[in-house]
């Protein structure tokens, strides 16, 4: 099983829309029982809660199901259990590096590093800027790239 971990500052907005669009696009492809998806956070300050009302709306409004997501913290067993662990951001990267340091075999990389000619480097947190259709947009081209990237990395 190919693992991949989506990580973001609280675990209620960037990610777990990673997560879910991850998901739909790994399930359309038929791939679900090869690549299994999680989301977690840097921070704790939303352990348990469900997605920020501005991603299940923007999911629901897309018909991706986002059943079940609860924010979660990134523990150092993620980083032996993730084969990808992706930052959506680069503080969020910085974090995970320090957490590690060089002790995980996971590819740690930033969402937006895989789009090629990409327009921003990390993806803006719309927890602060309220702008969860520009994360969307961001997520779904992302998503897309990611899944093309471990598709040809494990022959799929």
């Amino acid at each position: 099983m190919i693992r991949v971990l989506f990580v973001c500052l609280g675990n209620i907005c960037r990610s777990p829309m990673a997560e879910a669009v991850f998901r739909h696009l790994v399930k359309q492809e038929g791939l679900d029982h090869v690549i299994s998806v999680d989301s977690a956070g840097t921070g704790n300050w939303h352990v348990g809660k469900p997605p920020h009302h501005g991603t299940q709306r923007i999911l629901t409004e897309k018909q991706i199901d986002f059943t079940g997501l609860k924010a979660r913290q990134i523990s150092k067993e993620d980083f032996h259990t993730f084969d990808y662990i992706i930052g959506m951001d680069s503080d969020n990267i910085a974090h995970l590096r320090r957490l590690v340091g060089d002790s995980s075999h996971a590819v740690i990389a930033r969402f937006m590093d895989f789009v090629p000619n990409r327009r921003v480097d990390d993806v803006p947190d719309p927890y602060f800027t309220g702008n969860f259709e520009e994360v969307y947009e961001l997520v779904e081209e992302g998503c897309k790239h990611i899944l093309e990237r471990i598709k040809r990395d494990h022959s799929l």
